[in-house]
């Protein structure tokens, strides 16, 4: 059965039941970011979540990312509720999803990249800072592990595979880290597949349709 005829039977997809959210920029956290930053404020995103989850208007929320890092706490205070909702989720990668947009993708129920997108895997770090304490490292580890902990629970990623990318020092100049396009992080595992916005659409409309079927 097509997803037309799944909506005829159902009667179930209406105008207005999924709701898009877009998180773009970087994710702020308690730090507050200049003016001409553009930014997603956790403390916005966060209600507006539990909203969603509680609305029955709303069926399905579709995640639009284009993220160039931010805050880790609030990444992922976000994409632990995201990881958390019953209703149908999906997530599309535009552009680049850097740092903390990846966590924020694979926590919705089905995650899409565009082809021409691209993510950056890198390790946790403050650029231009020297870590001279044995307790500071402990503590970037230990963000680390946060992080490959909820990208191997939420991904087929392994996590070998995903300190390999991080730790690489032969894909960027000067730094540790690896830029998969969209096709390598399906490939990897990290994200579900390859698509664009209809893609993300149809999977929306045919779960909010099975979940409205008698």
């Amino acid at each position: 059965m097509n997803e037309a005829e799944t909506i005829e039977k159902t009667g179930s997809v209406q105008a207005g039941e999924i709701h898009c959210l877009t998180i773009i920029g970087q994710v702020e956290g308690h730090q507050l970011l200049g003016e001409d930053s553009k930014t997603t404020k956790y403390e916005h995103i966060m209600p507006m979540l539990a909203a969603i989850e509680e609305s029955p208007e709303i069926g399905g929320v579709l995640i639009l990312l284009n993220t160039v890092g931010g805050d880790v706490d609030a990444g992922l205070g976000i994409a632990e509720l995201i990881a958390g909702m019953k209703k149908p989720t999906a997530s599309l990668i535009l552009g680049g999803g850097h740092s903390i947009g990846v966590p924020l993708a694979v926590a919705a129920q089905r995650s899409f990249i565009a082809p021409s997108a691209a993510v950056t895997l890198h390790p946790v770090r403050l650029t231009g800072v020297v870590l001279g304490a044995p307790q500071t490292y402990r503590y970037f580890e230990q963000m680390q592990e946060r992080i490959v902990s909820f990208l191997t629970g939420h991904s087929r990623a392994t996590r070998e595979t995903l300190l390999n990318y991080m730790l690489a020092t032969d894909e960027l100049a000067n730094d540790m880290g690896t830029v998969l396009t969209g096709r390598e992080t399906v490939e990897c595992g990290l994200i579900d597949t390859l698509g664009g916005l209809s893609d993300a659409l149809e999977w929306l409309h045919l779960r909010i349709a099975e979940n409205a079927a008698p």
